[in-house]
């Protein structure tokens, strides 16, 4: 029985593979790597970057740094949440009431009416 639940507690990601979690130090170096993709021009036509440049440029940094390499489906992965994280502040700001940005400390702040 001891067997079973170490066998179990290995194999914890879809099918066999093993999962590693993400660290917030991967998403802040991956977040880096893209503004810095971007930055030099690295999108394509459509102003997105390509499957080709994000396993020939980002990701070979990306694992270069971290501790678990990643597969191009670990970034898609990621892109998803950014989008979301994005998505939610951006409806926060939109529907702004009462909240700023404040850029010393990097926080939303509360308005003294709110």
């Amino acid at each position: 029985m001891g067997d079973s639940q170490q066998e179990n507690s290995k194999r914890k990601g879809k099918g066999s593979e093993s999962y590693e979690s993400r660290t917030m130090d991967d998403t802040n170096e991956l977040l880096h790597l893209l503004v810095d993709a971007v930055n030099s021009g690295l999108r394509d036509a459509n102003r997105a970057l390509s499957k080709q440049n994000v396993e020939r440029v980002i990701l070979p940094r990306l694992n270069a740094k971290i501790r678990f390499p990643k597969t191009c489906n670990h970034y898609l992965s990621r892109m998803k949440w950014f989008k979301k994280q994005y998505n939610k502040m951006s409806t926060l700001m939109r529907n702004n009431s009462g909240f700023g940005w404040n850029p010393i400390t990097e926080t939303l702040t509360p308005s003294d009416e709110a």
